[in-house]
């Protein structure tokens, strides 16, 4: 049997853009992204601490260094610009294996960059 476990997390990022017009995803920065061990294509659970909206979709990659988080296609809708947000993804592992797995916890500050 496999069980599905928190992976990783990226904690009170702030939105930068939410673009209505795009067929769909999150952007996340790519220093964001390797932070947190998330691939492009990773299916992703979003919380926004704003307005409590909650609803998953995929990564797609943002450039490097850019701090940007960017909501889009319908997902825009539920965000704005300056909203907090916790992305979330999991993994699947077995039972013995999520006992001792130790998730990834990523807290960016200001501008959604990397503490240093």
């Amino acid at each position: 049997m496999l069980i599905n476990v928190f992976k990783s997390k990226l904690h009170k990022v702030c939105v930068t853009e939410a673009n209505l017009n795009y067929i769909g995803s999150i952007t996340i920065d790519e220093d964001l992204m390797d932070a947190a061990n998330l691939i492009a294509g990773e299916r992703v659970q979003v919380v926004n601490n704003n307005n409590g909206e909650r609803l998953e979709t995929y990564v797609i990659t943002g450039e490097r260094g850019s701090g940007v988080i960017c909501l889009n296609g319908a997902a825009a809708r539920k965000v704005q610009v300056g909203d907090e947000l916790i992305i979330i993804s999991y993994a699947w592992m077995t039972p013995e294996e999520g006992k001792t797995f130790k998730p990834v916890m990523v807290f960016p500050t200001a501008g959604n960059t990397l503490p240093k």
